[in-house]
């Protein structure tokens, strides 16, 4: 079910339910819930069922349970945009303040979030550094962090059939998070917005149903176009 990842010499736990723990500190990292897109979504008129934001917490209240994490950190787009703390129902709500009131929280602002009301507790910070691990919303080129923001997902062949599943992507120095939000999509890993992070190449940590999968980067596949890897010649075909 997890997967140890030695990060700026730190050792983590990569979980297959897309979020990190690191053992030394007792935190907890999530990236990018967007709770609230179902609601923020039917206001511009596509209508999906409006549970995302209580199945997100559910999901994350288990994981607490399980890890007991003494510091919680939201990566950035907590709340897919500003009416999400608002439209956000009270039974709901009481769920997200009694996890909160568990751990010591933190915010870290996103593009989608970049203002969080107070009144919903927890600390808030545009970074965060950690016993010189930085954590972010959007990963910077050229610096070391661990960051969320583009919601990687690798895609791979199999015997029989081709995957899509969200993952990390990691070198030495760099971590980028999965979404954990219940309705917030992926983007390709040979991406050029991913793969311009690493540029000596990564691993892919795919989320599986029982474990994670490390896969290098010249193992995966490219969708939508055709592609050509800087990291070598080989080229990938849109299924």
């Amino acid at each position: 079910m997890k997967h140890e990842l030695e990060l700026m010499g730190q050792e983590l736990i990569l979980d297959r339910q897309g979020v990190l723990y690191w053992p030394a500190e007792r935190m907890l990292v999530i990236a990018d819930m967007h709770m609230e897109k179902g609601s923020a979504l039917a206001r511009r008129g596509t209508l999906l069922p409006p549970y995302d934001t209580l199945a997100t917490l559910l999901r994350l209240e288990a994981i607490i349970e399980s890890y007991a994490p003494q510091t919680v950190i939201s990566l950035g787009d907590g709340f897919h945009d500003g009416h999400g703390p608002r439209a956000v129902s009270l039974g709901t709500f009481d769920l997200l303040s009694q996890l909160m009131c568990k751990v010591q929280w933190c915010w870290i602002t996103g593009n989608h979030d970049p203002v969080i009301p107070l009144e919903l507790g927890g600390a808030v910070f545009a970074e965060l550094n950690v016993a010189g691990l930085m954590f972010r919303h959007q990963p910077g080129v050229g610096r070391a962090d661990v960051a969320g923001h583009l919601h990687p997902k690798a895609r791979v062949s199999g015997r029989s059939r081709r995957i899509s599943r969200p993952c990390f992507a990691a070198d030495r120095n760099r971590l980028v998070m999965p979404a954990f939000g219940w309705y917030a999509g992926g983007l390709n890993v040979l991406n050029e917005a991913i793969r311009r992070l690493f540029a000596h190449g990564f691993d892919a940590y795919l989320l599986g149903d029982k474990r994670i999968y490390r896969l290098p980067h010249g193992n995966l596949e490219a969708d939508l176009y055709e592609f050509q890897g800087s990291y070598g010649s080989r080229r990938h075909y849109r299924a």
